[in-house]
């Protein structure tokens, strides 16, 4: 708010435990500070947590050809699955242009057609997050609604 007031967001409640969030936060932060950003400026870290409590990281890998850009959130998946795991739970996003987060950073259309491809909707959580305290959680369904997925060629 103009006025120097933080507005306050009406949180869901998530099956992710506050302490398990911030250590994903912690991890986002951190991936971010790798992130190959020269033409943008915008940087992103993400972290996903799996079924089993592990966090895998990522951030986003930009290329002067623009199209071969990797995401931060498909960076974490991609590592994820090369890892073996194929099971999710959550994922944190924490992203900006570079500096200090002043924004809420939510995937774009490709990344949520690749966590849809893991995940089951009803159940992921994806979380957009400045702070461990500024944040806003939404179910996959609710990013990617009617999506396609696995379960369709099936």
């Amino acid at each position: 708010m103009a006025d120097g007031r933080t507005k306050e967001v009406e949180r869901k409640k998530t099956d992710i435990p506050e302490d398990v969030f911030k250590r994903m936060f912690k991890s986002a932060l951190e991936a971010r500070k790798n992130a190959y950003a020269p033409y943008s400026h915008y940087r992103v870290g993400a972290a996903l947590l799996t079924d089993g409590g592990k966090i895998y990281t990522g951030c986003n890998v930009e290329n002067a050809s623009y199209s071969v850009t990797n995401c931060a959130e498909r960076t974490a998946f991609f590592s994820a699955v090369a890892a073996g795991e194929k099971r999710f739970s959550a994922i944190v996003i924490a992203g900006s242009p570079e500096g200090e987060l002043t924004q809420l950073a939510w995937p774009c259309g490709v990344c949520r057609q690749v966590m849809r491809e893991f995940c089951e909707p009803e159940h992921f959580w994806v979380f957009a997050a400045k702070s461990e305290r500024d944040y806003e959680a939404r179910l996959l369904k609710e990013l990617l609604p009617d999506s396609f997925g696995p379960d369709n060629l099936i």
